[in-house]
């Protein structure tokens, strides 16, 4: 006697299988996609932390905004994660938007400097969220980080 092929409930067993797989999947690929947007941002940071160092360098304090550090106005410095830029007291800060993930949209992620004071010629140290301050050194600015740990770059996780 010749099979016909599968019953209708062996069938809906593998689909129930295959539904459940990808239910486990898809939270890791949606977080994963959230940190590469992240990571793909901070490229904006940095041109805006060298203006933040020059300045220091240069003046032997941080600047206060944009302007003073002749970096663009924050509304300026956009990309399609990006909706801008701001220096404040020498912290960098990235605020998400554009064409990023609605988890993100309108978060912040600040970069704070750590320097030694009095000693311009001393490299600084860039802390992202609320990592430690290196000891004999001193943070500026403030953080208004406010991206969940699981989504920021390993740099700024505690």
């Amino acid at each position: 006697m010749p099979t016909r092929g599968f019953s209708m409930i062996e069938m809906l067993m593998v689909m129930a299988v295959f539904a459940i797989l990808a239910l486990i999947a898809l939270p890791t690929l949606l977080d994963r996609n959230v940190r590469l947007q992240v990571q793909e941002a901070l490229a904006l940071a940095d041109l805006a932390k060298a203006k933040v160092a020059t300045f220091y360098a240069d003046k032997k304090d941080m600047p206060s905004n944009n302007e003073d550090a002749d970096v663009p106005s924050k509304e300026k410095i956009v990309s399609t994660l990006v909706t801008e830029v701001s220096i404040d007291a020498g912290a960098v800060t990235i605020t998400f938007g554009n064409s990023v993930n609605s988890s993100i949209a309108g978060k912040h992620l600040t970069f704070r400097p750590a320097v030694v004071v009095g000693t311009p010629t001393t490299p600084i140290a860039w802390l992202c969220n609320t990592r430690p301050v290196p000891s004999s050194m001193t943070a500026m600015g403030v953080n208004r980080t406010d991206i969940p740990p699981k989504w920021l770059p390993i740099e700024c996780r505690s």
